[in-house]
C-alpha cells in the first residue's frame, strides 16, 4: 500500500501528555538545524526518537522497529516518517505547529524511501547516535554510502542553552536543593541505603519531578564506588556518605547534585581530605566563564588535589553537560579543548575516592554567563553533619 499523507493532529493542551516550550522555540531550533546541516555539507539529517528528536519537536516518542524519523534536509521542508498507527501521539508534540510535512506508513511500505523521498541517490545524510542500528543498515542500503553520525551538528544545537532551557533548568536545580535539604529526615545509622533511597525518590517525586532518573546512596566504603546506586547495607554512624541525586523537571530537563554527609566529627584526615576538594570544587566553578576551554576548568580541580597528593583519588572527569540528557555536551575533561560559551550548562563535580574506605563528591550544575557563571544548586558544600 502506497504511503498516504495525513494531517498531524494540533497538539491539545488538556490532552497533551507534558507541557512544552511556545512553540517559536522549536520553530528557531528546526531552522538553526537546517541552516547547520548546510553547513556541515549534508543533504539531510535522519534524527530518531529519543532526546534529539525531544529537543527539536518536542516528541516523546519511543523507537521501535517501526521506523519514526525526522528528517532535517539543508534545504526545503522537513518531513517526520511515522507509522500510521503511531500518528496520535504526535498531538502531545509541537509537530502540529511546525512547518513539517507528516509522512505515514503502514505496514508493508518502505518507510526508508518515504524518509529519503526528494533527498535523492548517493545523499550524504547523518543519523541521530540514538538510531538503532535496525534502522541505520537499511537507510545505508538506500542511499548506498554509509551514513556519518549527526552528533557535531545536533551537538552545537543542544549544548547552548537558549533562556527557556535555562529557566527549566533552574526549576529544575531548585528541586533537588529541596530534596538534599529534607536529607535529615531519612539519612539515620541503622537504616540500610535501601531505605534511604525510597524515601529519597518519593522526595524527588513530591518535589516537582516527573521522575527519580538516578539515586545514590554510598555509605562507609560505598561512598568509594563513584557510581555505587544503594543496597542493602546498615549505615553506620561514623560512615561518610555521598548522595547524588537527580531527574527531570517537565518539560524533561534534569537535575543532579550531589552531597557528601557524616553524624559526627570525622577524624582529622577526613576532614582535612575533605577540606581540599571543597577547595577544588570551589575552584573549579571560579574558573568557568565566557572563553576558557573545557579542560581548563577540570584542571582547576585536578591541579589542586594534585597539590596536595590527592591526584590518584580522583578517578573521573569533572563534569558533563546536561539538558533533556542528564550526560551530555561539553564534557569536562582533560583533552577538551572546546571552548566554553554563554549558555552552557554543565557540572562540576570532583570526588576523592579512598578503595574500602570512603568516598565524598560534590557536585552544582552551572550555567556559563557573559562574564562568568551561575550556580544553580546553592544547598551547603561542607560536609554536612545531620
Amino acid at each position: 500500500m502506497a504511503a498516504s499523507q495525513s494531517t498531524t493532529p494540533t497538539a491539545d493542551p488538556a490532552d497533551a501528555a507534558a507541557p512544552l516550550f511556545a512553540p517559536e522555540v522549536y520553530r528557531d531550533r528546526m531552522r538553526r538545524a537546517a541552516e547547520l546541516t548546510a553547513e556541515a555539507g549534508l543533504d539531510a539529517l535522519v534524527v530518531s526518537p529519543g532526546p534529539d528528536l525531544r529537543y527539536l519537536v518536542g516528541s516523546r516518542a519511543d523507537t521501535f522497529e517501526r521506523l519514526t524519523a525526522l528528517v532535517v534536509p539543508a534545504a526545503g521542508t522537513p518531513r517526520l516518517v511515522i507509522a500510521r498507527l503511531e500518528v496520535p501521539s504526535l498531538s502531545a508534540s509541537a509537530v502540529g505547529e511546525l512547518d513539517i510535512e507528516v509522512a505515514d506508513w503502514v505496514d508493508g511500505d518502505d518507510p526508508y524511501s518515504l524518509a529519503l523521498s526528494g533527498i535523492g541517490a548517493g545523499a550524504a545524510i547523518a543519523v541521530s547516535d540514538s538510531m538503532p542500528a535496525l534502522h541505520v543498515i537499511p537507510f545505508a542500503h538506500k542511499t548506498g554510502a554509509t551514513p556519518q553520525l549527526a552528533t557535531a551538528v545536533l551537538r552545537e544545537l543542544r549544548m547552548v542553552k537558549d533562556g527557556a532551557e535555562i529557566e527549566a533548568l533552574r526549576r529544575a536545580g531548585s528541586a533537588i536543593d529541596r530534596v538534599h535539604a529534607r536529607m535529615g529526615e531519612w539519612l539515620v545509622p541503622g537504616r540500610t541505603e535501601r531505605e534511604v533511597a525510597d524515601d529519597i525518590r518519593a522526595a524527588i517525586l513530591a518535589e516537582g519531578h516527573s521522575e527519580a532518573a538516578f539515586i545514590i546512596v554510598g555509605s562507609g566504603p560505598n561512598g568509594a564506588d563513584p557510581h555505587h546506586e544503594f543496597s542493602d547495607r546498615v549505615i553506620e554512624r561514623s560512615d561518610i556518605v555521598v548522595i547524588d541525586i537527580g531527574g527531570p523537571v517537565e518539560p524533561g530537563y534534569n537535575s543532579d547534585s550531589t552531597r557528601t554527609y557524616c553524624f559526627e566529627q570525622p577524624p582529622t584526615e577526613i576532614a582535612d581530605a575533605y577540606a581540599v576538594l571543597h577547595d577544588a570544587q570551589r575552584a573549579a566553578v571560579a574558573a568557568v566563564r565566557p572563553g576558557v576551554t573545557a579542560e581548563s576548568v577540570d584542571a582547576a580541580a585536578r591541579d589542586l588535589l594534585r597539590a596536595h597528593g590527592l591526584a590518584d583519588k580522583f578517578i573521573h572527569r569533572t563534569g558533563h553537560g546536561i539538558g533533556l540528557s542528564v550526560h551530555e555536551e561539553p564534557y569536562i575533561v582533560e583533552g577538551n579543548d572546546i571552548v566554553l560559551r554563554p549558555g552552557m550548562a554543565f557540572s562540576v563535580e570532583p570526588g576523592v575516592y579512598f578503595s574500602g574506605r570512603w568516598g565524598a563528591r560534590i557536585e552544582d550544575i552551572v550555567v556559563v554567563t557573559e562574564d562568568g557563571c551561575e550556580s544553580l544548586n546553592n544547598r551547603p558544600h561542607e560536609l554536612v553533619q545531620l
